[in-house]
């Protein structure tokens, strides 16, 4: 897994001045719109920011939101699950509304953090299939944007493509990375934990500690497609901190040096209406306890 605050620690003293925080995020290249009419033509894509992202004590997030969800919502952050303050869950374990009161501190476009956002609970939180948690906020969409002028990124709803170019922002390291979407992964096994259908990144992505739970966004949507969790470090097969990928076949690749994401498309149907976590819905694709 991208370790947690101690992980990412040892990093920084290892890695040095290669991971000082940025001040600002990369800028995306504009990509013109191909769409046009008879008037006028469509803006040019914006760049990918820090806005809406938060950092963790030991990770990174984001605020995000459902398409249908509503200004006067409690907020959400999504996170990773093994960046739950209640330790790694272990295989087969759901968390659902667990009492939590974790602070976030909120980040703006340019990277500087603009105020603490506190959680009511865990909605849910689990490292079985995928490796997310997601916060309910003590504060609603609504609230945030009137106190800080920032607005929650938006989940995708559909499946991501490969070759999608892709931004992974660390609230945490006020740091991005750019890659493409490289592929899909049916099984990827770490340790006791398997995830199914992980992203893999192009190895322009080279994630480090404390880059979990990182946003990764749609270059060309702003929408989330996933949440960064892990990578392989140093070659061994199916380790700690050296995920392996199994085909459908049983067949085992390692990847030394790649890093992956978890799909976030198939959690957006289990968000019901007041943004409450509803595990029965229709097209809900996580896990129940």
């Amino acid at each position: 897994m991208n370790k947690p605050l101690i992980g990412a620690f040892f990093a920084a003293l290892l890695l040095g001045a290669g991971i000082t925080p940025a001040v600002a995020a990369e800028s995306a290249q504009a990509q013109e719109s191909a769409t046009e009419t008879a008037t006028e033509t469509a803006p040019a894509v914006k760049a990918v920011t820090f806005a809406g992202t938060v950092a963790l004590s030991n990770c990174s997030g984001s605020v995000v939101r459902s398409p249908d969800s509503q200004p006067t919502d409690p907020a959400l952050v999504l996170s990773n699950g093994h960046c739950l303050e209640t330790g790694f869950p272990g295989p087969g374990e759901v968390l659902v509304d667990r009492p939590s009161t974790r602070t976030f501190t909120l980040l703006n476009a340019s990277g500087t953090g603009v105020g603490t956002l506190t959680a009511s609970k865990i909605a849910y939180g689990t490292m079985t299939d995928t490796d997310l948690s997601l916060y309910e906020l003590a504060s609603t969409y609504e609230q945030i944007e009137t106190s800080y002028g920032i607005k929650a990124l938006e989940l995708e709803t559909a499946h991501p493509v490969a070759g999608t170019a892709i931004t992974v922002a660390s609230g945490y390291w006020k740091r991005t990375y750019s890659c493409d979407i490289d592929g899909f992964v049916h099984q990827l096994k770490e340790g006791r934990w398997t995830w199914k259908d992980s992203v893999r990144y192009t190895p322009e992505c080279q994630t480090i500690g404390g880059t979990s739970g990182s946003p990764v966004i749609d270059d060309a949507t702003g929408k989330v497609v996933a949440v960064n969790n892990t990578g392989n470090e140093s070659g061994q097969e199916c380790t700690d901190n050296n995920p392996c990928e199994v085909d459908e076949n049983g067949e085992v690749t390692v990847r030394e040096g790649i890093n992956y994401a978890q799909q976030t498309y198939s959690m957006v149907p289990c968000i019901g209406a007041g943004n409450k976590i509803d595990l029965d819905r229709e097209g809900c694709g996580l896990p129940k306890p």
